[in-house]
């Protein structure tokens, strides 16, 4: 009863949040961000297509941790910890470097307006449009935090050994159903994920394509602490388009992660994978309704926090 309240309290705090965000929010007050911000975004993943998933990714941990209020970009300084530093960012978060990059062209056109958290959600949608991607309308709004959470990051950010039962419940604490959950779980049709988080999959379980196994071994040796940052594709068919071959390989036993394969391991949501597999128009519609729904986890609105004037840094 206690958990069935707390999430029907998350779901009318995001409703309520959703409310007081706006596609329009900066129509006035700052017309040339969007564009703005679509054209870093645009070149940045023509330079190296791999950053459109590690701008997507930090959308994600964002608001997951504190909902989408820009915690995960904050640095660590000598009195304070942010959540760079926790089990699910340390050393494969990236991309903060384009988002000051972008930050910046933002400020020299409206000076303290735009803020990072909205920043970070306009970037993932326009990552994926450049990868091939769906398009949706971004709710605009969001305010900066000027605090961060690392015990919160290691709790709440999923690692990649999550069963779905955990991952299920992972995403209900946040509001997202299991449909957002597998839908939002194809982001994973682009990026790449390091040896030490499929490691364990690729020698010791069984649902797995052996030929995807070898394949995967040659790049990620056995022993721990050798190779571990290895990278390797989380889609090995179409790792640089975003597409719905993703729940296609899921069907092949070809999941990197376990916590992908578990999607498609003769469970509650096998026949949802197979849907999105063969039906990519759905598979869009779907992920681009969840992203809209994650990006109203907990915002900050009105006079809460701060419109940060360097995305690094509280003012």
């Amino acid at each position: 009863m206690a958990s069935s309240l707390s999430v029907l309290v998350l779901l009318c705090l995001a409703a309520a949040a959703s409310a007081q965000l706006s596609p329009t929010f900066y129509s006035t007050s700052c017309p040339r961000a969007l564009a703005t911000i679509r054209n870093a975004v645009t070149a940045a993943v023509a330079r190296e297509p791999r950053m459109g998933a590690s701008l997507l990714r930090l959308h994600f941990h964002d608001c997951f941790v504190q909902g989408c209020d820009a915690s995960v970009l904050l640095n660590d300084t000598a009195t304070f910890k942010g959540e760079q530093g926790s089990l699910g960012n340390i050393g494969s978060i990236r991309g903060f470097g384009v988002i000051d990059n972008i930050k910046a062209a933002v400020e020299a056109v409206c000076p303290q307006t735009v803020s990072c958290a909205d920043i970070l959600a306009v970037a993932a949608r326009d990552s994926v449009v450049a990868l091939g991607g769906p398009s949706w309308t971004v709710p605009l709004g969001r305010r900066d935090s000027t605090t961060a959470s690392l015990t919160q990051a290691d709790s709440d950010l999923p690692p990649p050994n999550f069963d779905l039962a955990n991952l299920t419940a992972a995403f209900a604490v946040k509001g997202l159903s299991r449909t957002d959950m597998v839908a939002l779980s194809g982001a994973h049709t682009i990026g790449q994920a390091q040896c030490l988080n499929f490691r364990d999959r690729i020698y010791n379980e069984t649902n797995i394509n052996g030929a995807f196994a070898t394949l995967r071994r040659g790049s990620c040796p056995r022993p721990t602490g050798n190779g571990d940052t290895n990278l390797a594709p989380l889609d090995t068919t179409t790792g640089n388009l975003f597409d719905n071959v993703y729940y296609s390989n899921l069907l092949s036993q070809k999941g990197l992660l376990h916590s992908d394969q578990v999607l498609f391991n003769g469970g509650a949501t096998d026949s949802l994978v197979q849907t999105y597999a063969t039906n990519p128009t759905r598979f869009n519609s779907d992920f681009a309704a969840a992203m809209i729904k994650m990006g109203n986890i907990s915002p900050l609105t009105g006079t809460q926090g701060q419109v940060r004037r360097a995305c690094s840094r509280v003012n």
